[in-house]
């Protein structure tokens, strides 16, 4: 899969309304359900349920839990070596567990552009700026549907009843 087919995916979602935990295109997401939106439309079937989650879950427990989630089915990538379709893990705060996620959709340009579920907003595109640059954490890339990752990930979710 190209990072290309993600890119455009995740601008199918533009103007989808800001919904915590939600994953629907055009009728609400937040930033992993956009991701977890553009997965199903790229990859295939989800390969984990998720548990419900508050707006604070990054801010209590400790634990790395959407860098954890992301470890387990996407390819870390170097963020020198970073390419549209990829997705992002930023922390808000030094120390902080990684809590927004966004997909880079261009690279060209002052500044790289991501599109991402913005809080009390929509999903929108948006220049990736310093301020943004400076809590990015990770970088992580779809698994190309038919790989071995991606098999792993539909033979889970078939086995599980998912």
């Amino acid at each position: 899969m190209s990072g290309s087919a993600v890119v455009v995916s995740a601008r199918s979602w533009l103007g989808t309304p800001y919904r915590h935990q939600a994953s629907v295109k055009r009728v609400g997401a937040d930033c992993l359900g956009l991701v977890r939106g553009v997965w199903r439309e790229v990859v295939g079937e989800e390969p984990e349920v998720l548990p419900a989650y508050s707006a604070d879950w990054a801010e209590v427990g400790g634990r790395e839990t959407l860098l954890e989630a992301a470890g387990r089915w996407m390819r870390p990538v170097a963020v020198d070596q970073m390419r549209a379709g990829d997705v992002l893990l930023f922390r808000m705060s030094p120390g902080a567990a990684v809590k927004h996620c966004a997909i880079l959709s261009g690279v060209g340009g002052p500044e790289p552009r991501m599109i991402h579920a913005y809080w009390g907003r929509a999903v929108v595109e948006s220049w990736m700026g310093v301020w943004w640059q400076r809590r990015l954490a990770a970088v992580f890339r779809f698994p190309v549907p038919g790989s071995a990752l991606a098999a792993c990930a539909a033979s889970l979710t078939e086995d599980d009843g998912v």
